[in-house]
């Protein structure tokens, strides 16, 4: 391996490393024990594994030194940080009675939730090597992704539990471990359905930022501190609407191309692909 290699998957691991962190720490506790504050500051960490994810990615590309180890290694990655911690993580936020069927269909929808994670993984391997020396499929590849990715997907399923753990929703609308367990469980199904879909989603990788004019920059800083600024009070509920936002948004643009039909060319890039398709 050559030793610019290397850089890309230093990251990688430091990404891998914060995901065991976070299953192990989970493991320690007891169900329904982890506080408020555990799960923010394990959410955080999982938040810098999925920076360090896109990291390693941007780093091996513009030290064109991408490479088959690199991609598998990030791969494997990815499933441990955004598939199993997430499970993890929710699972030990609730106390459920064990054998009854609200916790087998919990852990049930969990191990779906990781597998989906996994296949989605795997699908997209596979698709980067057959597209291999292809520019055509290379550029849509980069501009749309097939599924939901699995960093957002774990984003999603951590962001909805911190949120309803959150005093701010408690206030509102005071859950049970049973609600909760109830809702978590709906979650893993349909993140684990939309991981392994045809549906596009966008990707970050096709954002070209462009300086275009002064009033463009002061809006994008404005924007970006409201964010922070919110997200500094707010955290749950910030992070939780920012995931949400990412995923509705895909869907309902999906939705609209399909009903549609081909007439709306201006979302052709949101056609979900065929069977035949990887």
């Amino acid at each position: 391996m050559k030793r610019k290699a290397i850089v890309p998957n230093i990251f990688t691991a430091f990404s891998l490393s914060c995901g065991l962190f976070v299953i192990f720490k989970m493991n320690m506790l007891q169900p329904g024990t982890a506080s408020y504050h555990t799960i923010v500051a394990s959410v955080c960490i999982l938040m810098l594994a999925a920076v360090l994810d896109f990291m390693d990615g941007a780093i091996a590309r513009a030290m064109k030194v991408e490479s088959e180890f690199g991609g598998v290694f990030d791969s494997m990655a990815d499933g441990i940080s955004f598939g199993v911690a997430p499970s993890a993580l929710v699972l030990k936020t609730l106390s459920l009675e064990q054998g009854t069927m609200l916790s087998f269909v919990l852990t049930t929808g969990a191990m779906i939730y990781a597998i989906c994670g996994v296949l989605r993984l795997v699908r997209f391997r596979v698709a980067s090597h057959e597209n291999q020396g292809n520019k055509e499929k290379i550029a849509l590849s980069m501009a749309n992704f097939t599924g939901l990715p699995i960093p957002a997907a774990g984003a999603i399923v951590t962001s909805t539990t911190l949120l309803f753990m959150s005093e701010e929703f408690q206030n509102f609308y005071p859950m049970t471990d049973m609600q909760r367990a109830i809702f978590a469980t709906v979650v893993f199904f349909v993140m684990g359905f939309f991981m392994i879909s045809r549906w596009k989603f966008p990707s970050l990788k096709a954002l070209h930022i462009r300086v275009g004019s002064f009033q463009v920059i002061a809006l994008t800083v404005i924007i970006a501190a409201v964010i922070l600024i919110g997200a500094l009070q707010h955290f749950a509920l910030v992070f939780a609407g920012l995931s949400w936002a990412y995923f509705l948004l895909a869907v309902v643009l999906s939705l609209v191309r399909i009903i549609s039909g081909k007439k709306l060319r201006v979302l052709e890039d949101f056609e979900p692909d065929s069977e035949d398709e990887i």
